[in-house]
């Protein structure tokens, strides 16, 4: 067609066809005759408002008035030539506002308090922050789109993402969001909406719009709903072409309307008008709405009552731009009803053919002072009339609050759909029966999706970074399957693109089909992206929705598919005949150990971060080469990091991966369970005397001691006795004892290469039963820390339990939970690279020990003492503890029946022993727990630089683990320091500055 040259563009329409849309839109007017009553004005007047905006039109010339109709485009990411246009349409043409598109924070604050101090009246500043600034903005916060917040199963996190959006907003000086889209995309073919939309169902679209709105509107920001009258059925992107929606009544004013209604009546300030072409308006042959005042003055403002600014969409678009002249396009926008014309290409032609209208009576002037002043009233409204610049100083730190991340990380642990679960498999429970392979692809093998799958689950994540790889890269993975029972695949980096199957390759469509038709295997698929995406992966037998591939996402997958978290969250869209809105299964919370941000469970970030300089400090210092911290509160870790080296040449970095030798901890994670099992059990009474268990004791003055009194270290043994120094002389080990080659008589690894006897455990036995007592004191032996009281303890289990603890620990705790970590003798299993070393032994096993147990009795017995020999990380470790925290249940296992935990860990009266478990020591201003922690933490500490601590009143898990010991035992400058101590400090200090003063 071509363009209008009349100098508004306001086109002459035929007598007959002008009665026939008058006979259209009056019945759609008269469809809303049930609304009872028109919405209020959203910005009520006050008298400082009215004094305000009066001065301010009266100071302006009338050329000056009619440029605060225009809000142009500015980029922070462009040069000088672009700054000094938009700064001379600021200072000439007296715009009224700016709205920024990509750029980064710092640069788009400097940019806005330049402009600012160009103005001759403040102007408002706006932006596209759909999903948070990053729609924009480099280095910037994602929350999610609203297709995931459609998919929640609570709508107060849409309001708490729009108040934390505002409060980035407002420190960035900008004080208007394009947002929310309250379009009901009815089409899955649609290219422009899709996720943008919350959903299909318009009651919920209004549902959620309105607390959007509410979040944004009152933390002062102004909201503007987008895009009437509902952008939702089209399968054209407005940008390139104009799309055709060819509705009806019924549906438009039972549909598409409804958001708009609803966000009206609860006083949105702003509403965007779509670039539609809709016959029902407007039978102009592709004329948009947005130039239709049937629509946006006689349907939005008159009948519907929308008092609020009313906003062109970008007039830059090539859908309508390209059909009129320089200018032309802004005058028919503002005759249609708009008061704001957003991404004018040219304003000065633009104010020239505004005044033509005008003159020519195709625009009021009176009319268009009214929609100027309403502008003004909303810079009142901003705070502009006692206007400030942005405070670049303290921007960094306003933009990036933690609660931002908390309330990120809640939205998608809301959304996380299970959309099938037909095998029943999810949450994933005994994992000593799964054997499960982790397949990413679209991604690297490193990522937060990968890293917390292995906290779970560890092994091999086999990752395809291309998505569009060939088949012969996935054939070359299934050839790795073969010892696996389950296939979790995750498709990542997925794009909204419906005709290119939303990113997902033909080859791994393919793979994951050879895999669904393999009985030996059970797999499950993730798509961390589009729901409409669900359709090419719906003959998947379990199928998890993601929806989006963002860091919080990938946080918060693996913790539904292991039952840490429930999956709660219902399809938003109907993806198929198959897979309809609302689809979504429950799964429960197996009470595993989440991970999430410390402010989530009410500690503080930035005092936790004092660890950091602690950490930092015990390396300094060569209190220890390196350590890992890990800190869990209500079940959630949050604070998980290693620091420093293995050794002090910084040759390997400490990572969460890092095995560590846990010394004396092997009492309460190793030999403790298999007691506190037999206990639960009824297979063992602490009242009972020990040789009742141990005949041989009998023949002993140990025969009185009581499996309590072991426990409590109060069974008058020695702290230690002699044990590896009576098999070697002063040349070096007796061949009595030790071997240089593994054989039925040698079998115990002592260090590799060296093997000792296999009558060493009875040895260190003999020499036990046959040891002194310490002297009574009042008529009781003291309390006296002893490694033999689970030299005993170990012996005891392994009589009742007719097998060796080590087996007996893998089958019934540590497989099941998970700890692919936490084992003894580690080498048999782990490279030494994944091992911190400790001591350089220089007189008994002579050599740099790394790998092997430090301690030299459980060395002597093959590694596996009672009172040591365990090696793990701290997440394995925290795993175990959080278990027991739980009185043995963990996983949607009940490891414990009874709260015997509890029972074992109470403290003694006066002292800091429980039944194998330790305490502070209230007798001392110092000592291995804080003095900030209550009297109930329990844990226990070794001697190779490492302990846990648990507070069950706080629901507090502390571990520290580190190889103080390296390369010499005599190093106690861990313990002069106080580094253990005075990071459990921080973390109280982290829960006080962390917990709502009342």
């Amino acid at each position: 067609m071509n363009k209008p040259t009349t100098p508004a563009g306001l086109m002459r329409i035929p007598l007959q066809l002008g009665l026939f849309v008058l006979l259209l839109v009056t019945g759609l007017l008269l469809s809303f005759s049930e609304v009872p009553k028109l919405p209020a004005d959203p910005l009520p007047a006050s008298a400082a408002e009215a004094a305000w905006v009066d001065s301010v039109f009266n100071s302006l010339t009338p050329e000056q008035r009619l440029g605060q109709l225009f809000m142009v485009a500015a980029y922070s990411n462009k040069d000088r030539a672009h700054f000094n246009r938009i700064e001379q349409l600021v200072r000439n043409q007296s715009i009224g506002g700016v709205m920024f598109l990509q750029g980064g924070p710092k640069r788009q604050a400097n940019m806005t308090n330049r402009l600012q101090a160009s103005a001759k009246v403040p102007l408002l500043i706006a932006m596209d922050a759909e999903w948070g600034l990053d729609m924009r903005l480099d280095s910037s916060a994602h929350f999610a789109k609203q297709m995931t917040l459609g998919a929640m199963d609570d709508p107060k996190y849409v309001y708490l993402m729009g108040r934390e959006i505002a409060r980035k907003m407002r420190a960035l000086g900008v004080h208007i969001s394009f947002a929310p889209v309250i379009d009901v995309n009815s089409n899955p073919g649609n290219p422009v909406i899709g996720n943008r939309s919350f959903g299909e169902d318009q009651e919920r679209v209004a549902k959620l719009g309105v607390q959007y709105i509410k979040g944004l509107q009152e933390n002062g920001v102004m909201a503007v709903a987008k895009h009437f009258p509902g952008h939702g059925d089209t399968d054209t992107d407005s940008h390139v072409a104009l799309p055709v929606i060819n509705t009806d009544l019924a549906r438009l004013s039972k549909v598409d309307l409804v958001p708009f209604q609803q966000s009206f009546e609860a006083g949105v300030m702003g509403v965007m008008v779509a670039h539609l072409y809709m016959p029902l308006f407007d039978t102009t042959n592709a004329k948009t709405t947005t130039l239709s005042r049937a629509l946006v003055t006689d349907l939005l403002k008159t009948k519907m009552g929308f008092k609020g600014l009313t906003f062109t969409d970008a007039l830059n678009m090539k859908s309508v731009s390209k059909l009129y002249k320089d200018g032309e396009l802004d005058a028919m926008a503002l005759a249609a009803g708009n008061d704001v014309l957003l991404f004018s290409e040219d304003v000065p032609a633009a104010l020239l053919r505004i005044r033509e209208a005008v003159t020519a009576g195709k625009l009021n002037q009176a009319d268009l002072d009214f929609r100027i002043k309403k502008i003004l009233r909303v810079k009142h409204w901003a705070g502009l009339s006692k206007y400030k610049p942005v405070r670049t100083a303290i921007l960094r730190d306003s933009l990036n609050q933690p609660s931002s991340k908390v309330v990120a990380q809640a939205i998608f642990e809301h959304a996380v759909t299970v959309v099938k679960n037909d095998d029943k498999l999810l949450p994933f429970q005994r994992l000593d029966t799964l054997r499960i392979a982790a397949i990413t692809i679209g991604t690297q093998a490193e990522g937060p999706y990968a890293t917390i799958f292995n906290k779970y689950q560890p092994g091999p994540v086999y990752a395809v970074a291309n998505r569009y790889a060939d088949d012969s890269t996935f054939t070359r993975i299934a050839a790795r399957l073969g010892g696996y029972n389950v296939v979790v695949v995750s498709l990542h980096n997925m794009n909204n693109t419906p005709s290119h199957s939303y990113g997902m390759g033909d080859g791994a469509l393919r793979f994951i089909k050879q895999l669904q038709a393999n009985p030996r295997l059970k797999t499950v698929v993730v798509a961390m992206g589009n729901a409409y995406g669900l359709k090419f992966l719906e003959n998947a037998r379990t199928l998890v929705c993601g929806y989006e591939d963002h860091y919080a996402a990938q946080l918060v997958v693996p913790q539904v598919l292991f039952g840490a978290l429930p999956a709660r969250g219902k399809l938003p869209v109907t993806v198929s005949p198959t897979l309809k809105v609302t689809t979504g299964i429950a799964t429960p919370d197996l009470k595993r150990l989440r991970y999430a941000t410390p402010e989530s469970q009410g500690l503080s970030s930035r005092v936790l971060a004092q660890i950091d300089n602690i950490a930092l400090e015990s390396q300094t210092y060569a209190a220890a080469p390196g350590c890992q911290v890990l800190v869990a509160k209500n079940g959630t870790v949050v604070f998980d990091q290693s620091y420093g080296y293995c050794t002090y040449d910084q040759s390997q970095p400490v990572t969460n991966s890092t095995l560590y030798d846990l010394a004396s901890i092997t009492k309460v994670a190793g030999t403790l369970q298999a007691v506190m099992y037999l206990k639960d059990q009824g297979k063992l009474s602490l009242d009972e005397r020990v040789a009742a268990y141990l005949p041989e004791l009998n023949r002993t003055n140990k025969r009185e001691m009581t499996v309590r009194d072991v426990l409590m270290h109060q069974a008058g043994l020695k702290v230690g006795i002699p044990t590896w120094e009576r098999t070697i002389t002063s040349n070096g080990l007796k061949p009595t004892f030790y071997a240089s080659i593994r054989s039925d008589d040698f079998p115990n690894e002592v260090v590799p290469g060296e093997y000792s006897t296999k009558a060493a455990d009875d040895s260190v036995w003999a020499w036990t039963m046959r040891s002194s007592l310490l002297p009574k004191v009042k008529g009781r032996y003291p309390t006296e820390y002893s490694d033999l009281s689970f030299i005993v303890m170990k012996r005891l289990c392994e009589k009742i339990l007719k097998q060796p603890i080590e087996g007996f620990l893998q089958e019934n705790f540590y497989r099941p939970l998970g700890l692919g970590s936490m084992t003894y003798n580690p080498l048999q299993r782990f490279p030494k690279s994944c091992i911190a070393p400790t001591e350089n032994d220089t007189y008994y096993r002579r050599e740099q020990l790394q790998g092997s147990v430090h301690d030299q009795t459980a060395a002597l017995v093959g590694g596996v003492g009672g009172h040591a020999g365990l090696f793990a990380t701290a997440n394995d470790l925290a795993v175990l503890m959080q278990m027991n925290m739980q009185n043995g249940r963990y996983g949607g296992v009940r490891y414990f029946q009874t709260p015997v935990v509890t029972e074992f860990a109470r403290p003694m009266p006066g002292g800091r022993r429980g039944l194998g478990w330790d305490h502070g020591d209230p007798r001392k201003p110092t000592g291995p727990t804080s003095n900030l922690s209550p009297a109930s933490t329990f844990g226990h500490t070794g001697f190779t630089g490492t302990c846990v601590w648990m507070d069950p009143e706080n629901e507090i898990l502390y571990v520290f683990l580190s190889n103080r010991v390296y390369p010499d035992a005599g190093n106690n400058k861990l313990r002069q320091y106080n580094i253990r101590t005075r990071i459990h400090d921080v973390i109280y200090k982290s829960l006080a500055a962390g917990t709502p003063k009342k």
